[in-house]
């Protein structure tokens, strides 16, 4: 015997119909009609009413997407760069070593959105296993240590095994994003892990270094989620924003980016251009 029944919001508007069966606990929602109408909470106090996730306006660009295909580096130190000025600059080289190839375009067709994964540092084949080699072997691409993906609005004019090449996405004097994994310090405490300021050092204090109050008493009773707290520093990724490419060196297959990025010599880094209102993203 089928129960049939009408759920209703709190505000008395019906949005499907359920049925359940004895022999099965399980609820099966039907004939869902999203909840539209303008005039539907017109009567509600406006602090009651709940709120839009989205507006009106189109976004062409979300932040899951980026402002354009970028490529894969390692780090390999920094420097002293001068400029024809006179002016020091603080530089990160990256190297680049084989890679940077297409390994994959996904559409919205077959994968329900647009992206470019590349492949970036060779290495042998007994270093992946059979999964990965197929993978590649698909593409026609060689066997490469690290995939990454490339959330894109539109992924025309890229093919699998496609080589970029970074002189051909970027330029001298353009603003990129650098992400990587930051360099891991360990356990530390709250000086060095959030800046905290020392206690008295003298006078008869006891907490020099110590947290200090982590929260009251009976209420609230508990430690507030989020609390900044001593922990593990580090090891995580990061990313350093509107850095500018200071020299590009295509026979040294090197290119030199103004300020300091994460990680240390030998770390994998991702380049992407930097996110621009008005210039690569266009204006809401």
């Amino acid at each position: 015997m089928a129960l049939s029944f009408t759920a209703r919001c709190p505000f008395s508007v019906p949005i499907g119909t359920a049925t359940t069966h004895r022999s099965s606990p399980v609820l099966r929602i039907t004939q869902a009609k999203p909840i539209s109408h303008p005039s539907l909470f017109s009567s509600i106090p406006k602090y009651r009413q709940p709120k839009q996730l989205h507006g009106r306006k189109s976004f062409t660009i979300m932040m899951s997407y980026e402002a354009g295909i970028g490529v894969m580096g390692t780090k390999l130190g920094m420097m002293t760069y001068f400029e024809p000025e006179g002016t020091v600059v603080p530089v990160t080289v990256i190297g680049f070593r084989e890679g940077n190839i297409v390994t994959q375009v996904k559409t919205e067709a077959t994968d329900g959105y647009d992206a470019v994964q590349l492949g970036y540092r060779r290495v042998r084949d007994k270093k992946l296993n059979k999964p990965e080699l197929g993978h590649l072997n698909k593409a026609g691409a060689i066997p490469m240590r690290h995939l990454q993906e490339f959330r894109l609005v539109a992924v025309e004019g890229f093919e699998p095994n496609q080589r970029l090449i970074f002189d051909d996405i970027f330029k001298e004097g353009d603003l990129v994003d650098v992400s990587g994994n930051s360099i891991g310090k360990g356990f530390q405490g709250g000086i060095k892990r959030h800046n905290f300021r020392r206690g008295p050092m003298s006078h008869g204090s006891k907490s020099h270094r110590a947290l200090g109050s982590i929260g009251a008493g009976t209420t609230p009773g508990h430690v507030y989620k989020g609390k900044k707290m001593p922990g593990r520093m580090g090891g995580t990724k990061t990313k350093i924003r509107k850095l500018k490419i200071m020299k590009i060196d295509n026979e040294l297959r090197i290119v030199m980016i103004k300020g300091a990025v994460p990680g240390k010599p030998g770390n994998l880094l991702r380049i992407t251009p930097t996110k621009i209102v008005g210039k690569n993203i266009p204006k809401n």
